[in-house]
């Protein structure tokens, strides 16, 4: 039977539902077998995750999900294996993290134009205390005051480019979190490349660019990919020299679009990421 590897997923450090022990438990009951915690610009629920995961059997990644700006895209680079405590990670980390307050009071500036009030303190209680603040924690609580029936479609209608609550904002640069990463000792993918909209031109300009950097793969199966885009990504992977990865981007009941422990097999093409982690022989 075929290891099943979920390397991307959201605690309540950053704009999942599950605390990190229980993220663990989940996944240990869904049947992964490797899993890598990737919340959001912070590394806080590392500690605390690899320790449940052994308690679980579970083979275990830190990881982080970074958020870059792009030729003014908003883009999502991940980092596996990475150390939590190297500074220079730290540091950026902290500052994008400092910089999404920002941000939230210029969407809840937004919203409150289109006629939506309180969405400021409405997602900040849905936040934990002292972890990020999210779109999501907006769409959460759009939800729960009956502007949209689910939270993803919310981000059809609010958050994004030309709808109210959008607001403009500039992350980290895409070669500072890949520098990070790398520096760490980590291993930089591209995160779902597929939600880019980027056109062709655009993709083969991105991918170009990351590898030259220092990325080393791109998400091929993850839960917003099609079954096309599995294939289209395997191609492009294939073409750019770079290892192919995968990952639910679980974020808890509710709010995914692919339940843990359902991922399919990456295509053959594919050169997985974990070929030579020392996580594959222990799962075998």
């Amino acid at each position: 039977m075929t290891p099943q590897f979920d390397l991307h997923c959201h605690s309540t450090v950053s704009d999942g539902l599950l605390a990190p022990a229980d993220l663990m438990a989940y996944a240990a009951e869904r049947g992964v077998d490797v899993l890598a915690l990737t919340d959001h610009d912070d590394v806080a629920g590392l500690a605390e995750a690899a320790e449940a995961a052994k308690a679980h059997g579970l083979g275990f990644i830190n990881g982080v999900e970074i958020s870059v700006t792009w030729h003014r895209r908003t883009l999502h680079i991940v980092g596996l294996k990475v150390d939590p405590e190297y500074a220079p990670l730290k540091d950026g980390l902290k500052r994008i993290r400092d910089s999404r307050h920002t941000r939230a009071q210029g969407m809840a500036d937004s919203l409150a134009r289109a006629g939506i009030a309180g969405s400021l303190e409405g997602a900040y209680a849905h936040a934990t205390k002292g972890g990020i603040i999210s779109r999501s924690h907006f769409a959460r609580w759009m939800v729960e005051q009956g502007y949209a029936n689910e939270v993803r479609s919310v981000f059809k209608r609010f958050l994004v480019p030309g709808k109210p609550g959008y607001f403009e904002h500039n992350w980290a640069d895409l070669e500072e979190a890949v520098s990070w990463i790398v520096g760490s000792g980590g291993v930089p993918v591209l995160a779902h490349p597929g939600r880019y909209d980027l056109g062709r031109t655009n993709m083969l300009n991105l991918l170009h660019e990351f590898r030259e950097l220092g990325g080393k793969a791109v998400e091929v199966v993850t839960g917003s990919h099609t079954a096309d885009q599995y294939q289209e990504f395997a191609r492009l992977a294939h073409q750019f020299d770079l290892l192919a990865s995968t990952g639910s981007d679980y974020h808890g009941p509710g709010m995914t679009y692919v339940e843990m422990g359902r991922l399919p097999a990456l295509p053959s093409i594919c050169k997985p990421i974990w070929h030579d982690w020392a996580e594959m022989a222990a799962v075998h």
